[in-house]
């Protein structure tokens, strides 16, 4: 076999990763959502904000009673369901995307610098993270938001100080692994300084992991975000976030069950989506699981 018979990485990636379906579904589907954010003005029919007093509380359109007009009915306030879902995707894939980097990026260098110093920085470093751990995660946003105040872009800090931790742990301990392989040993004994060790030489070994915690700290940022939207501590209405949805709609659960039922969807959907695409690339990622041809 020549080397131009051997599979490039990236298609060798691709090969192992299309091999779990429900992580290809779940890609196709964040696709989807990714494209109908950004096309968001084009596809809404409606404008997200906009009130039909002609029909409050209008059915979906399988509905008796719905139409064309609004596909998937109105909420209390004569507002399209489908429109706001459409736009509120923005906002959720905003505040994932935002508050995974505000959180990933640091947590790299705390994590690093806890594994080349642990006898100086990693033990302070590490105390600090094990007590931002004990607290319940929502708990810890609910308090940030309660001391900043409510709003986007208190939302995405408390969220990215929330998933801090998982991402310095995470990297401390596989750069701890990779520290004692030869390769390492051999940049030390080249001259390479710390910095170069760290981000150069170890930092590229370890972000298979860093890249699937990335994944499902997308999906949890998610979460907290409509949780703290539900409480009245996130984006505040009348913003189309998926979490303030179900809060303003949760009084008519009972005679208006699609108002709370498909932004609900939406967020299981989504979350879903993000926890089978993180399996799928650790799957892919990771060369004892990938499946032998």
């Amino acid at each position: 076999m020549t080397v131009q018979d051997y599979p490039s990485p990236l298609r060798e990636f691709w090969q192992a990763y299309r091999g779990n379906r429900g992580a290809t579904i779940a890609l196709a589907y964040f696709v989807v959502l990714v494209v109908a954010a950004l096309l968001a003005p084009l596809l809404a029919p409606h404008a997200p904000s906009e009130q039909y007093r002609d029909a409050l509380l209008a059915p979906p359109v399988w509905m008796e009673g719905g139409s064309w007009r609004f596909i998937l009915g109105t909420d209390d306030a004569g507002r399209d369901i489908l429109s706001r879902l459409i736009y509120g995707a923005q906002l959720s894939l905003f505040i994932g995307l935002l508050s995974v980097l505000m959180s990933i990026l640091p947590g790299i260098v705390l994590g690093l610098l806890a594994a080349f110093y642990p006898q100086r920085l990693g033990v302070a470093i590490m105390r600090v993270m094990d007590v931002m751990m004990a607290l319940p995660s929502l708990l810890l946003a609910v308090a940030v938001v309660a001391v900043l105040g409510p709003g986007l872009a208190n939302t995405i800090l408390a969220i990215a100080i929330v998933c801090l931790p998982a991402s310095v742990r995470l990297t401390r301990a596989a750069a701890m692994t990779e520290l004692n392989k030869d390769y390492v040993i051999a940049s030390r004994l080249a001259g390479a300084g710390q910095a170069r060790l760290m981000f150069n030489t170890v930092l590229p070994n370890c972000m298979a992991p860093l890249i699937v915690q990335a994944t499902l700290g997308f999906s949890a940022a998610i979460l907290d975000a409509a949780a703290l939207g539900f409480l009245g501590l996130g984006v505040q209405p009348p913003s189309p976030e998926w979490g303030a949805m179900l809060a303003s709609s949760r009084d008519y659960i009972e005679r208006a069950w699609w108002v709370v039922t498909m932004p609900g969807l939406a967020i299981l959907i989504t979350v879903l989506a993000l926890n089978l695409m993180g399996d799928g690339l650790r799957d892919a990622l990771d060369p004892k699981l990938k499946k032998m041809g």
